[in-house]
């Protein structure tokens, strides 16, 4: 299953991952893939809190994983950009968070594509500057958005 979605401000891509952190279940894995600046962070604050987290959600990219454990399901932020070899997440224990009972977001996941379930969603988000700064392409896999 795969939908296309095109948002043209932050806030509706704050909306987009508010709506799917509403509708999360246990254990979902999520990939979130696209360059520096398309709007990660936005789509992870609004995903946040759509689990209830009020805590202010950044970037884990200097410590690979950050945790929120405040909402209705606990969010597990993994930045992946800097892992050269994919058994650096064997040291930080990733099989922990991946197959419990929180919400695993996944940036730069294709980093570590060896380590990602096949039932995982797949997030991408893509600018066009042709149609606005703001503009975003973003494609869902095997997430349910209504």
């Amino acid at each position: 299953m795969t939908d296309v979605i095109e948002t043209y401000s932050e806030e509706e891509t704050y909306k987009l991952g508010f709506n799917i952190g509403q509708k999360a279940e246990p254990g979902l894995i999520i990939t979130l893939i696209g360059d520096l600046g398309v709007g990660k962070t936005v789509f992870a604050k609004g995903l946040a809190e759509g689990l209830g987290i009020e805590e202010d959600v950044c970037s884990p990219t200097f410590t690979i994983l950050h945790e929120y454990h405040e909402g209705r399901l606990s969010l597990f932020h993994f930045d992946v950009y800097r892992i050269d070899d994919p058994d650096e997440m064997y040291e930080i224990g990733y099989e922990d968070y991946f197959f419990g009972e929180g919400v695993c977001l996944v940036e730069w996941a294709d980093n570590i594509s060896d380590l990602i379930p096949e039932t995982a969603g797949r997030i991408t988000i893509e600018k066009d500057t042709s149609k606005g700064f703001d503009y975003r392409k973003i494609t869902l896999e095997n997430i349910k958005v209504n």
